[in-house]
Order: structure tokens, then sequence, then C-alpha cells
């Protein structure tokens, strides 16, 4: 095999399946490549530059002809595994190198590619990691068939933000404490719900759930009343409530949280339906996959849709209620306070869209829609970095983005190693109010459990431009 700037093929190995990355490389400084050496998670170097992205001699890894410049260092960012003889469709990896993904992500893009009715090509996001079925930080397209594994359990998770007129250092670190406290006893969180019934916009005025209101449902379907009681909750895991501050010091409110139970059962419930209904028309996607679909025109995908579209409205309303309640607090406080450049976005979703000629559902897990001229929110893990971006509107991305860091390590591993005094002691040393009504398991959560923000938005400077930088200066968790 000669050194020459040609395609060549490395073996990658997840699991017990072996197969083919097939990389392009080029060098800036014109150099060529040594081999790379034909092992599992191989990161290949160019031998003049000795590293990814050195200065102006950047390696650039690719297969087609998309060029990525990020900054002075004009380097490609992303890859694509694809082996005709295992893969239907190609997998495109906005990353440096196949080492960057974790083996159980790998195996579940594999899966993703194999899909009779992916349209193009899988996009992974930076911030991707394993999820269920799908990956996080996972996007692809269909033809004639929606996933409920491939939008989420937590259907319409997002995030809400908006810009305030007060200067951080306008608030003392014990006003802070105490606005914390109490947007806690506005806000139930974790698994606790309103012990009173909420008023809901979405489900007074949603024609679909009137509809189903008057229906007996099936059981594992949520029941209409129930979401009047959870609408304006935070709930746990990942979510939060943050008080920000931008690079001039301005404070800014962050709200990260979904549809709830509400729309956990009806993920829950149609996976159920998908499952069953593959197996009776024995569908080719097996059902170790875990990506049980439901065909396009089926009674099954239609009713699908409309509780999806529904939970959809149903979690952008839930975080406009919680920061409609602390932009309320702070008012209070400090009146004459002024707000501006809000926005609400999901990043658990599925919708009809068109892409290379084709209407098609893209599913979005963990990832945004970052058209063109498109404001996005990609949150960073708390006591870190946030960002406001602007959107590219990448085709190969289908118009998106990553949807924040993700995580570089599962819950159980977070806990085990980092203890609750150092992820405490973390945060005081970074001037961080923690707001928290169980403290044992805050290492979940803590920044070292998730990938460096900055790194995953250096690898997306082709899908978004940051245009505002955000870090927590309080942060209420579930």
């Amino acid at each position: 095999m000669k050194d020459t700037h040609k395609g060549r093929y490395f073996p990658i190995h997840i699991g017990n399946t072996c197969f083919y990355m097939r990389l392009i490389m080029i060098c800036a400084a014109n150099i060529q490549l040594k081999h790379a050496p034909a092992i599992c998670q191989n990161v290949v170097k160019c031998d003049y530059c000795s590293c990814l992205g050195y200065n102006k001699r950047a390696l650039l890894v690719s297969s087609g002809d998309t060029k990525i410049h990020r900054g002075s260092r004009e380097v490609k960012i992303v890859f694509i595994i694809f082996d005709k003889k295992i893969q239907r469709v190609p997998i495109k990896v906005w990353l440096e190198n196949i080492g960057q993904v974790e083996e159980g992500c790998l195996q579940q893009a594999l899966n993703l590619s194999n899909l009779p009715f992916v349209h193009k090509w899988v996009a992974l996001m930076p911030d991707t990691h394993q999820g269920y079925g799908m990956p996080i930080g996972g996007v692809i397209a269909t033809e004639d068939a929606v996933i409920p594994n491939a939008v989420g359990v937590d259907i319409g998770c997002g995030i809400a933000f908006v810009e305030t007129s007060i200067h951080k250092d306008e608030i003392t670190a014990g006003e802070y404490k105490n606005l914390v406290g109490q947007i806690m006893r506005d806000i139930p969180t974790g698994f606790r719900h309103h012990s009173k019934k909420q008023n809901c916009k979405t489900l007074d005025r949603s024609g679909f759930a009137k509809e189903v209101g008057q229906k007996a449902l099936p059981e594992g379907l949520p029941q209409i009343g129930e979401g009047y009681y959870q609408i304006g909750t935070l709930g746990g895991g990942n979510h939060f409530i943050e008080l920000q501050q931008d690079d001039e010091g301005m404070l800014c409110i962050m709200v990260h949280s979904g549809s709830r139970n509400f729309g956990y059962k009806v993920a829950r419930y149609f996976n159920n339906c998908a499952k069953n209904l593959n197996e009776k028309c024995s569908s080719s996607v097996p059902r170790s996959y875990d990506l049980a679909y439901l065909p396009l025109g089926t009674k099954e995908a239609d009713a699908y849709i409309s509780w999806m579209n529904l939970a959809l409205e149903f979690a952008m309303e839930n975080r406009q209620v919680m920061l409609e309640v602390v932009k309320g607090r702070l008012k209070d406080r400090y009146p004459g306070t002024e707000f501006k450049n809000e926005a609400n976005a999901h990043h658990n979703y599925a919708a009809k869209e068109r892409h290379y000629d084709k209407d098609v559902w893209v599913h979005r897990k963990g990832a945004i829609r970052a058209r063109d001229g498109e404001i996005g929110i990609v949150p960073g893990a708390m006591g870190s970095y946030s960002y406001i971006v602007r959107g590219k509107g990448n085709p190969e991305s289908f118009c998106s983005c990553s949807h924040g860091a993700g995580r570089a390590m599962g819950r159980r591993q977070a806990k085990k190693q980092f203890s609750v005094e150092r992820t405490m002691v973390d945060l005081k040393e970074r001037g961080v109010i923690l707001g928290k009504q169980n403290k044992r398991d805050v290492s979940e959560e803590c920044r070292f459990a998730y990938k460096d923000i900055d790194f995953v938005m250096g690898q997306q400077l082709d899908l978004a431009e940051p245009i505002k930088r955000l870090r927590t200066v309080a942060v209420i968790k579930g």
C-alpha cells in the first residue's frame, strides 16, 4: 500500500463485528502520510504535524468534498463510516476520529445505517453518546416510517432562554440564594408535581386533547387530566434552571425540561405498539436494535404523530411556564427589569421536512434544528459554559447541530468516580450557587461527567456559529 493521499481502509471492531472505515486524508502542508496501525479505535495522525489540527498544518479527514475551516486551522472535522458490505447507508460523524465515539454508540449508529427506510445517511453530532436504540446526538431522516425510540422517552425535551437587563453584580450572593430558594418553592422538581390543578393552554386549546379526553384510552397512555398537574414542573436528571451571565456580565435565564411523565407515557406506549406491530408483520429490523417503527399511513403512526405533537406543545409550554416564574421573581425583586431575545426549542422530536428533494421525517434525538440564520441553544454542564448559536443550514446534518455537551460517562460511573464533596467544592470554587433538595446524586450531573463544551462547539462550526457565551451563576436541579 502506497503512502499517498488516496482512500484507504482501516478495520474497526464493534463488539464481535469487524468492518472497515474509509478515510481519505489530505495534509494541508502536502506531506505524505504514514500508514496508521490497523487497531480498534485507531487515531490517524499526520506524520509531519504529529497531531490533529496543529497550527495550519492540519489533517483533513474526509470521504467527500465537504470542507470545514476551524479558525486558522482549516481542518475537516467530519469522518464517514461506510462499508457497502455491511451498511446500507453511510454514517457521518462530526468528530475527528473513531476513538472519540464509544463502542455502544457506534453499534447503535451501525444499526441505524441498516434500516431500510433511512434517507441518505445517519448523522452523529459531536456530543453523541449511547442512548436507547438510537444514540443521543443522532439525526436521521426517514421515508414512510416514524420511530418512537428515535425521538426518545422525553418527547419535546428542550431549552428555553431569555436575556435580562440586570447585571449579575447587582445581585449579592445572599440574594441569589434567596432567589434560588423562592424558585424551588414555586417550581416542583424531581418526581414532584403540583398538588393543585394548574392552567394549561395546550390542553385547553388542543382539539386532539379534547377529543381523546372524552374517550376511554388504552392502558399506558396518559390521561389528559394528568397534564394539568405536571405543567410547570422541572423533573430530574439533566433538567435544570440556571441563572447565567454572558461575557458582558449581563444576567440570563435558561430552563431545560421536557414533557414530563405525560410525554414519557406516550413514548413508552407507542414504542411497545411498534414492537408488536413489527412482530406481526415480520419486520426485517431486528428486535435487538430497539428501533421498532410505525409505517406511515397506518392508524398507529397517525396516532403516534398526534400524541407526539401534543407532547411537544406541552413541553414547550412547560418550559415557558417555568421561565415566566423566574422572570416574575426577578421583576418582584428588581422592578423595571426588562427581557429580550427569548427562545424556546426542542431537541427530542420528529418533524416532516424536505431534504435532498424528498419529504422525510427528520428524527432529532439530542440535536437541535439549525437552519440558516436560526437561533439555537446549546447548554453545557452545570458550572461550565453554554452557548447561543446561529444555524448555518448545513444540509449534510439535515440542518442540525448538537444539543449540548453530551455525557462522557454514565450516571452510575460518575457517581462512583466523583464524590459529592468533590462536586460541591468544584461548584463553590467556580462561584456557582446550587439549589437541590437531595444532594446525594449531585455528582451524576457534575461537569466532569460531560464532554468539554468548547471542544463540542469547535467540532461543529460548519453547522452553527456561536454568538453568545454564558456561564453558570446559580443552578436548580431536581
